[in-house]
C-alpha cells in the first residue's frame, strides 16, 4: 500500500474565515472540501513544498507559517500522511488558479460541506481553545471554589472540565452550566453519577478506567468527549473509541504526584505525531510551557493551576 506525504495550509481573512478548497473531478474523492496544499516532491522540506503548494493553486506569497498538527489517515488503498501549517502571513488574494473552486467559511459553517475524513478530524483542533481549566476535584459549593470558577469565567479560559470524584447536585451543576453559556464557555462533566445523556453541559471527559470499559462513543457526535490517557496506546484507545481529545499526563514532575515518573516530552511530542485528534499536555505545564507545546503540534495545556 502507497503512503502519500503531504502538506495543507489554514488560510484566514480579516474577517476571521476559514479558506477551503474543493477537490476536482480528476482527483482521488472528487468534491469533497479540504484544506489547500498537495503532495510533497522529492527533495522538498515539508516548508518549502507549503510553500510551493499555495503559490500554485492560490497565486499566494506565504510569508510567515507555523506547524499546527500532524496526522495519519488511513484510506482503502492508501495511507495519508498528513502536515497542517498556520498561514500566519501572506500576500495577495487566494484566487483557484489550478481551476479548483475556493471558499472563505465560517467555522461554525465547515460543517456544511462535505469535507475529508481529514478534515473531520481537523476540525476540532480549530475549535478547540489551547488552554484547558479543569476545576479542583473537591469543595465544590465553597466560597473558594466558587469564586475561582467564575474568575475563570471572565478570563480567556473558554473549555473547562468540571471534576469531582464524588456525585455533584444537579441543580448546581445546572447552575454552573447556565453561567457558561452566558460566557461563551463550555463546560465539561467529569463526575463519577455522568450518563452522557445531560442536556446541562456541553460534553463530556472520561478517565482512563471509564475508557477501558468503552468499545464506541458513548455519545451524540455534537457534543465533546475528552478523556484522560498517560501514555500512547491509551491515547490510540481513545481516539478509537471516537473521543474528540486526549489529555496526556504528566509530562513534566508534579508537585502533587512527586512519585510518579513523567512522560517526558519526547514521549509526548509521539503521542502528538500518532493521533489525529487533539492533545492537550497536563502535568507541570504552567504558561511559560504553551508556546512549546503549540510547536510540537499539541493543542495546548489543561491544569488545575496551571493559568
Amino acid at each position: 500500500m502507497k503512503t502519500i506525504k503531504a502538506v495543507v495550509g489554514v488560510l484566514h481573512n480579516s474577517k476571521g474565515q476559514l479558506l477551503i478548497a474543493k477537490r476536482q473531478d480528476h482527483q482521488f474523492m472528487p468534491g469533497f472540501w479540504e484544506l489547500p496544499g498537495g503532495k510533497i516532491e522529492y527533495g522538498e522540506s515539508l516548508e518549502q513544498a507549503m510553500i510551493r503548494e499555495l503559490n500554485e493553486e492560490l497565486n499566494v506569497q506565504v510569508i510567515k507559517l507555523s506547524i499546527r498538527q500532524s496526522m495519519r489517515h488511513q484510506y482503502k488503498d492508501r495511507m495519508v500522511e498528513l502536515n497542517i501549517y498556520n498561514i500566519d502571513e501572506y500576500k495577495n488574494s487566494p484566487i483557484g488558479a489550478e481551476g479548483q473552486e475556493i471558499n472563505w467559511v465560517n467555522i461554525d459553517e465547515l460543517t456544511n460541506y462535505e469535507l475529508l475524513p481529514t478534515m473531520k478530524a481537523f476540525y476540532n483542533s480549530v475549535v478547540l481553545p489551547n488552554k484547558y481549566w479543569i476545576t479542583p476535584s473537591s469543595n465544590h459549593q465553597s466560597d473558594e471554589w466558587i469564586n475561582k470558577f467564575e474568575q475563570k469565567l471572565t478570563s480567556d479560559i473558554t473549555l473547562i472540565q468540571l471534576r469531582s470524584k464524588a456525585p455533584i447536585d444537579v441543580s448546581f451543576v445546572k447552575s454552573l452550566h447556565h453561567q457558561c453559556q452566558q460566557n461563551n464557555v463550555k463546560l465539561l462533566l467529569n463526575t463519577p453519577n455522568k450518563t452522557f445523556d445531560e442536556a446541562y453541559c456541553d460534553g463530556w471527559h472520561i478517565t482512563t478506567n471509564e475508557m477501558f470499559k468503552l468499545d464506541s462513543r458513548p455519545c451524540a457526535g455534537d457534543k465533546l468527549l475528552g478523556a484522560s490517557t498517560h501514555n500512547l496506546d491509551e491515547a490510540l484507545k481513545a481516539q478509537k473509541i471516537g473521543a474528540d481529545f486526549v489529555v496526556v499526563s504528566p509530562v513534566q514532575a508534579t508537585q502533587t504526584h512527586p512519585d510518579t515518573i513523567p512522560l517526558g516530552w519526547e514521549k509526548a511530542k509521539e503521542v502528538v505525531e500518532k493521533l489525529n485528534i487533539p492533545v492537550y499536555f497536563l502535568g507541570g505545564m504552567g504558561l511559560d510551557d504553551l508556546d512549546e507545546t503549540l510547536k510540537i503540534g499539541a493543542q495546548g495545556i489543561a491544569g488545575v493551576s496551571a493559568f
